[in-house]
C-alpha cells in the first residue's frame, strides 16, 4: 500500500515531520524504563533472535495496580505484565497456559478413574483411602481429575486440601488453586470462594483466568449470567485491595476473550470506571480488528472523565495501522495531545514497524529522529524493524551500516542486532556472510546469540565449508573463555 503524499493529515505526520506531535517537551515523555513492568512495554533484555514480523503489541493495566491473578496466552503477541508478587512474567501473553512440566509421575487412567470415584461417593475415610492408594500426582493429572470433578458438578474441596496437605508442592499452585475457584463457582458455593480467596491472599497465591471457567458454561443465558458475575463481583470486593481488582481484571480479560464484550462492560458498570478496566476491553476489541469499537469505547471513557494512558491509544494505534488506516491513526495521535497523553516509545514504534512493513523507511527514519530528539530510546523492537526493512527491500549492506551505528550509539542491543543480523543472512541461504558477520562481532568482544551461532556453523558444515565452520568454532570458545577469565 502506498502512502499518499497529497492527504493532508499524512503530510502533516509524515511529510512534515510530525512539527505538532512532537512539541512536547522532552520530560514530559515517559522513558522505556521508567514503565512499570506490568505493563506491556517489556523491559529491555538479552533477546536471543527477535521475530517481528508483525506490529507491536500492549498489554495493560493501571500502572497502579499489581496483577496478583496471572493472566494467560492468546493468539495476540502480547508482552510481559507487571512484575509485581502475583503478576505474571508475559512478555504480554494474555493468557496463562497450563504447564506440562511434572513433579511426580503421571497417574494412570484407571487411578484418576479410581480417584474421582472415590471422590464422588464422600466419605468419611476418603483422605485416608487417598493416603492408601500410595500414588505420586503429577501437575497434568491434577489437572484431569479438577476437570472432570469440575465438569461433573462434584465438590473438589476436601480432595484440594488433601492436595495441599499431601502434595505440599502444588500449595502455591496457580492452576490448581484456580481450578478449585472454578469447581466452587459451578456449585455456586461463593462462601467457599470468599474463604479460599482469602487465604491465597493471605498466602500469595495468585490466580489466572481458570478460576471463572464455570462463566462460559452459562455464557448462553445473560441473566444468568449476569447473576454469576454480580455475585464473584461482590466477593472481589469483599476481598478489596490489589487481589480484588486484579480478580476483575481477569474476570474482564476472560470475558474479552470469549467475545462477551457486553458482559466484560457489565463488569465494570458493577465495579468502578477505572483506566486498568478500560485498557483491557480496548486491547480485547483491538485484537479483533474492532477499531470503531475500541475508538467508541475511548469516548465513553473520556465522557465519565476517565483520563485515558498512551497504552490506550497505543492498542488503538497498533489496531489500526495492522489494518492500514493512517488517515486515522494520524487523527488519533492528534487526540493523543488534545488529551495531554504524551506518545512514549511503543507509540513511535508502532509507526515505525508500519512504515517500514511498507519500505518507507525514509519516513520512518523521520519517526526515530523525532524519538530520539526527545531522549526517549528506541526499543529493541523499533532497530529489529528497521534491520527486517532493509532486508525487505534487498539492501543488505544498508542494514549491515545500520547494525554498526547501533552497536556505536546504543550498546545494550549490540548483541541483538548483530545476532538478528546474521540470523536474517544465513535463512536467505548466505552462510558465509552469516559466518562474518557473527567473526566481526566476535572480534568487537559482543558474544552472538547461541542458537544463531549454533545454526549458522551447522549451515557451514553442511554446505562443505568445514574450515569456516571451525574458525568461527574457535572464536566463540576463544571469546567465552576470555570472558570467564574477565570474571574471575
Amino acid at each position: 500500500m502506498e502512502i499518499s503524499r497529497n492527504n493532508p493529515s499524512l503530510r502533516l505526520f509524515f511529510r512534515n515531520p510530525l512539527s505538532l506531535l512532537f512539541s512536547l517537551s522532552p520530560k514530559s515523555l515517559p522513558s522505556l524504563s521508567s514503565a512499570p513492568q506490568s505493563l506491556l512495554l517489556p523491559k529491555p533484555c538479552p533477546i536471543s533472535i527477535l521475530s517481528f514480523h508483525q506490529l507491536p503489541t500492549i498489554s495493560c493495566s493501571d500502572s497502579s495496580t499489581p496483577f496478583i491473578f496471572l493472566t494467560g496466552s492468546s493468539s495476540f503477541r502480547s508482552t510481559p505484565y507487571p512484575s509485581s508478587l502475583f503478576s505474571s512474567r508475559h512478555s504480554f501473553r494474555c493468557f496463562r497456559h497450563f504447564s506440562s512440566s511434572s513433579s511426580g509421575l503421571n497417574a494412570s487412567a484407571k487411578q484418576i478413574s479410581e480417584i474421582i470415584n472415590l471422590i464422588r461417593s464422600g466419605g468419611n475415610d476418603l483422605e485416608s483411602k487417598l493416603d492408601g492408594m500410595n500414588v505420586s500426582l503429577s501437575e497434568l493429572s491434577l489437572n484431569t481429575i479438577f476437570r472432570i470433578l469440575n465438569s461433573q458438578k462434584i465438590s473438589a474441596l476436601r480432595f484440594f486440601n488433601w492436595i495441599r496437605q499431601s502434595h505440599p508442592q502444588f500449595y502455591h499452585n496457580s492452576d490448581i488453586c484456580s481450578l478449585i475457584i472454578d469447581n466452587c463457582g459451578r456449585l455456586d458455593d461463593f462462601d467457599s470462594i470468599f474463604n479460599l480467596l482469602n487465604d491465597f491472599r493471605l498466602h500469595g497465591i495468585s490466580l489466572n483466568q481458570k478460576a471463572f471457567g464455570y462463566l462460559p458454561v452459562m455464557i448462553s443465558s445473560k441473566a444468568e449470567t449476569k447473576k454469576s458475575i454480580c455475585k464473584v463481583v461482590e466477593v472481589l470486593n469483599k476481598i478489596g485491595g490489589s487481589y480484588g481488582v486484579s480478580g476483575i481484571h481477569v474476570l474482564i480479560e476472560m470475558l474479552c476473550v470469549l467475545g462477551s464484550f457486553e458482559m466484560a462492560n457489565y463488569v465494570i458498570a458493577k465495579t468502578e470506571k477505572r483506566l486498568s478496566y478500560y485498557n483491557i476491553l480496548i486491547r480485547g476489541r483491538c485484537r479483533r480488528g474492532n477499531f470503531e469499537e475500541a475508538k467508541k469505547i475511548l469516548n465513553g471513557m473520556l465522557n465519565v472523565g476517565c483520563k485515558p494512558n498512551s497504552q490506550t491509544f497505543n492498542y488503538i494505534l497498533s489496531c489500526l495501522c495492522k489494518n492500514d488506516k493512517t488517515d486515522e491513526a494520524c487523527q488519533l495521535v492528534e487526540q493523543m495531545l488534545e488529551s495531554v497523553c504524551p506518545p512514549d516509545a511503543l507509540t513511535f514504534e508502532i509507526f515505525i514497524c508500519y512504515l517500514c512493513r511498507l519500505g518507507k523507511l525514509d519516513v520512518a527514519f523521520e519517526w526515530l529522529d523525532k524519538l530520539e530528539s526527545r531522549g526517549i530510546e528506541p526499543r529493541p523492537t523499533t532497530h529489529a524493524a528497521f534491520i527486517k526493512g532493509y532486508f525487505k527491500l534487498q539492501q543488505h549492506q544498508e542494514a549491515h551500516r545500520y547494525v554498526i551505528l547501533c552497536s556505536d550509539k546504543y550498546k545494550k542491543v549490540s548483541n541483538m542486532t548483530y545476532s538478528l543480523l546474521a540470523s536474517l543472512h544465513r535463512k536467505r541461504g548466505k552462510p558465509v556472510i552469516a559466518q562474518n558477520i557473527l567473526s566481526e562481532m566476535i572480534e568487537k568482544g559482543l558474544k552472538p546469540n547461541f542458537a544463531v551461532y549454533m545454526n549458522v556453523k551447522k549451515h557451514l558444515q553442511k554446505s562443505g565449508r568445514e574450515d569456516m565452520a571451525r574458525n568461527l568454532e574457535s572464536s566463540f570458545s576463544s571469546l567465552i573463555s576470555q570472558t570467564s577469565a574477565d570474571n574471575r
